[in-house]
């Protein structure tokens, strides 16, 4: 069983063996969860070799080493735009958390941290993009502690909420 935290606290502190980045199909640097990666990640390094992947589809995950990163491995999760939800968007969004959850366990990580991914520039529905997460990396099979790092209070509070919906306990 997935034991699931939330935190507040940024993604790239984080005391895990992979970090999940809320990556674009291009896996080029961005804003947000994406930009601090790769700064604190060490831009040119995770550019290089994100640049030697060549890219990563809506709803997959490829995975570089961590770099500058507390973590050993950086996953790179592609999450849909939301387009109105008619667009397979929680599908996408659940493959690409099955992903990077599977990439994670190839490499025997034991901790992973994901952002609320597509939650933010892509404008999907926060408590929807909540559950999909809560949801997926519940299922997935294996022993990994799960940790969700956000820095808003509100999106920490929201988190909590619908954890303790969905499981009936709090972290």
């Amino acid at each position: 069983m997935n034991w699931i935290h939330i935190v507040k606290q940024g993604i790239t502190t984080l005391k895990v063996d992979c970090v999940v980045n809320a990556a674009n199909e291009s896996l080029s640097a961005g804003g947000g969860v994406c930009g601090a990666i790769f700064k604190e990640a060490g831009f040119e390094k995770l550019e290089q070799a994100c640049e030697a992947i060549g890219g990563c589809s809506t709803g997959s995950a490829v995975i570089t080493p961590g770099f500058d990163l507390n973590a050993k491995y950086i996953i790179h999760a592609v999450g849909p735009k939301w387009l109105g939800g008619n667009h397979n968007e929680e599908e996408l969004l659940h493959d690409c958390y099955l992903a990077a959850m599977r990439l994670a366990q190839e490499r025997s990580c034991k901790t992973i941290g994901f952002p609320v991914i597509s939650s933010g520039i892509y404008g999907y529905p926060k408590k929807e993009a909540w559950e999909v997460a809560l949801r997926t990396v519940s299922g997935c099979p294996g022993d990994m502690d799960v940790y969700f790092a956000v820095i808003d209070d509100a999106m920490y509070e929201m988190g909590q909420q619908i954890y303790m919906t969905l499981f009936d306990t709090p972290d």
